[in-house]
């Protein structure tokens, strides 16, 4: 014995049968790629694989080059015009991924079509454009995010985390070395190849309210490439620390460490060590007026030396690029600013051009306390911080 059932809806409400094979709306991101030279195919490799997002376009001046990036089966439309893709409504943002020379003009128009720009570092080329850059954004409400690639890795996020802990106490010193042999490229020297990966990831863990305040360089050319092959890069810290960066194209070995010394703790990182790529050693120089001393001599401190544990904290490997386009996603639904954003672009081209000012004056130290492109590139500290600083 059957019986009817009626569905009742509410005025303009349409209720789904059971089964019902009704699509439901793609509540993705769309994006489109720009470039599909080096970068450009890890870009699309790992939007694909982003759940927040739905690559749309994939964009480049070779449009055969596009395709084949894609594969023959892709869903992912290719085009020449940049023109197209800034055009099509469900495209929400574009990353790309072009020479540096075409970042500026690429982003700004994605920009005034209302889209959120993830930019591969550096930013652009001149700190003025990149200062364009982020008070355009800030005008739209719009995200823009600098590829620091590196500041998604998990060791360099735990880093990060321990810094701005206080793990490690007060920050004593930053010394890294990237060296390895070539490969010499034809259009920077080896400053502007290398050290943007060890700048963006000093200004990506340095806690709030330290910075860089003076950048100093040495560099050679022992080849004669006609640029700088061999390059040392000291950045004078707010808190009187230095920050010191080896880059070199010329090493017949690879080398990939950067150590962080504190108050409390120092932290090694070997990149080319899988198996404990971060150690944190309870070791350390300590300066300690002993109590017995009179008033008049107690100003001869004692140093003493700390020598304590090494820990090897558990890691989770994961691919950075993936975690970035997490984080732009995530920025856009979010509505905040990400890890990286323009901001820290900018703070790290300003470092760049200031240490190629440095080279062109025999290697003096370039200061960093004048105007700071309209407050554009101030480290923001947190709400509680700025209440005591007040």
């Amino acid at each position: 014995m059957g019986s009817n059932v009626v569905a009742h809806e509410a005025p303009g409400e349409h209720v789904p049968t059971p089964g019902s094979t009704e699509q439901q709306p793609d509540r993705r991101i769309g994006l489109a790629v720009v470039g599909a030279g080096y970068w450009g195919p890890n870009l699309v490799r790992n939007a694909q694989q982003t759940a927040a997002l739905r690559l749309h376009w994939l964009c480049d001046l070779d449009e055969q080059r596009s395709r084949k990036v894609l594969g023959e089966y892709s869903t992912v439309a290719s085009t020449t015009s940049y023109e197209q893709v800034l055009a099509d409504e469900r495209v929400r943002a574009v990353a790309i991924a072009t020479p540096a020379g075409a970042h500026h003009r690429l982003a700004r128009a994605a920009l005034e079509a209302g889209k959120h720009v993830l930019v591969e570092k550096p930013i652009t080329t001149t700190v003025e454009e990149a200062a364009d850059l982020v008070a355009l954004a800030d005008e739209r409400g719009l995200v823009l995010m600098c590829d620091h690639t590196f500041c998604y890795t998990p060791v360099v996020r735990r880093i990060r985390e321990l810094v701005h802990g206080g793990e490690i106490g007060d920050i004593q010193f930053f010394d890294s070395v990237r060296i390895n042999l070539g490969l010499v490229q034809p259009d920077v020297d080896v400053l502007w190849d290398l050290a943007p990966h060890d700048l963006s990831i000093l200004d990506f863990v340095l806690p709030p309210g330290v910075e860089p305040v003076g950048v100093s360089a040495q560099a050679a050319d022992p080849i004669g490439a006609g640029r700088a092959c061999v390059a040392y890069l000291t950045l004078r810290l707010s808190n009187g620390a230095l920050a010191h960066c080896h880059v070199n194209w010329l090493s017949p070995t690879k080398v990939r460490t950067t150590l962080i010394g504190g108050s409390r703790r120092t932290l090694v990182w070997d990149d080319l060590n899988p198996q404990a790529r971060l150690a944190v050693h309870d070791r350390g120089v300590d300066l300690t007026p002993p109590d017995e001393l009179t008033d008049a001599i107690r100003h001869r401190a004692l140093i003493s030396y700390r020598v304590g544990d090494v820990v090897a904290p558990a890691l989770v490997e994961q691919e950075a690029l993936r975690n970035v386009m997490g984080e732009f996603a995530a920025a856009i639904t979010e509505g905040r600013a990400p890890l990286t954003d323009g901001r820290a672009g900018l703070r790290v081209l300003r470092l760049l051009h200031a240490a190629s000012r440095s080279l062109e004056l025999g290697g003096a130290t370039v200061p960093l306390d004048g105007p700071d492109d309209a407050g554009l590139i101030t480290r923001q500290l947190p709400a509680q911080q700025k209440a005591t600083a007040r």
